[in-house]
């Protein structure tokens, strides 16, 4: 990572360092919702997409040039590593991913292999690595990686897919506990290695996912996730700044506090002011435009991002960023009138 890439907006933000203003990138900022994508998945599938380095390289960066943010993230998936652990994935059209051999018992788990995450998922890194040249020549923007937090992919293997309640997979955390410990054991020492594999081919940060632990409550997030998350953060042990991002979890803040992220990224449903003063000053903030928002028009986008910036209060360490990803029908207009907005309203004189 060069001197000009660590002496960016966002990354000096992620450290909570003064900036002159707020940066901003935002989540699933390469996808549907953009012609050039959709030009490209006509003559690819999802899977094909991750999978090809350049193509996966070049959706990311056309992002940054199309959308003029602070930051890349790579182009890939969460549940990548299905196929690693012999489960299985495909995706299919209007119901999203299939897991097709998903957990369902103990001796399931018992034979889950263990998996070279940097071999198995060797196509990501080499996207991270040609991005990053690219972005050299870009005024330096950082890349974002990531992963998906070990209670989502669990609750992905065990589901068979989505889901609304997570029956199974509460009820197999529950019922079956040693099961249940070791699989998060296997998918820590997975993405461990994983987080750490795109680390060293340039990522200058990296997200972790936790798109469903919101269905749990505080206790158990406490006994049978926290741990865990702490495990897993502990292993980047200062390398680059992480971000835990998570979603209907207000009610989790005050644990995901003790996790050792430098970085909590918060939803809409929580007021951002509110969210930083539970999470503490001591943390990053990154966060949280409703999606919802850039399906509306100019003048509704920039109240409510100001108002966001509102509650940052100046304060080092706000990114900002949408409360979960762009949706498909978002136009483009919007979503870089959002970056101008934010650079605006946010500049620090």
């Amino acid at each position: 990572m060069t001197a000009s890439v660590q002496e960016t907006t966002i990354l000096k933000s992620f450290r909570r360092e003064p900036t002159e203003r707020t940066p901003v990138w935002l989540m699933r900022q390469a996808g549907r919702y953009q012609k050039e994508y959709r030009e490209i998945r006509e003559k690819v599938d999802f899977l094909t997409l991750c999978k090809t380095p350049e193509l996966a390289s070049e959706v990311t960066v056309m992002a940054v040039r199309q959308l003029d943010v602070d930051a890349a993230i790579i182009f890939a998936d969460i549940l990548l590593p299905m196929e690693s652990f012999g489960l299985g994935l495909r995706f299919e059209k209007g119901d999203g991913p299939v897991i097709e051999r998903p957990i369902a018992s103990a001796a399931d788990v018992e034979r889950l292999p263990s998996p070279d995450a940097a071999s198995d998922l060797d196509y990501v890194c080499e996207a991270i690595k040609i991005t990053c040249k690219e972005l050299d020549g870009n005024n330096s923007v950082p890349l974002i990686g990531f992963a998906g937090a070990p209670f989502t992919v669990a609750s992905y293997a065990i589901e068979g897919g989505s889901s609304r309640s997570f029956e199974k997979t509460r009820t197999f955390m529950h019922a079956q506990p040693e099961a249940w410990n070791l699989l998060m054991n296997k998918l820590v020492a997975f993405t461990a290695d994983y987080l750490l594999a795109q680390i060293a081919a340039g990522a200058a940060a990296v997200q972790i996912f936790d798109s469903w632990v919101g269905c749990l409550s505080p206790l158990d997030f406490e006994v049978y996730v926290e741990p865990h998350l702490r495990l897993l953060i502990s292993t980047i042990n200062g390398a680059v700044p992480v971000i835990y991002f998570s979603t209907t979890s207000a009610g989790l803040l005050p644990c995901i506090s003790r996790l050792g992220a430098d970085v909590i990224g918060v939803d809409w449903r929580v007021s951002l002011g509110d969210a930083w003063q539970t999470i503490g000053f001591d943390h990053a903030i990154q966060g949280n435009l409703d999606p919802m928002v850039l399906l509306s028009d100019r003048s509704t986008i920039r109240r409510h991002a100001e108002d966001i910036i509102r509650q940052a209060d100046g304060r080092p360490g706000h990114v900002f960023n949408l409360g979960h990803g762009i949706l498909p029908g978002t136009p483009v207009d919007n979503a870089r009138y959002l970056v101008e907005a934010v650079r605006e309203l946010s500049h620090r004189r």
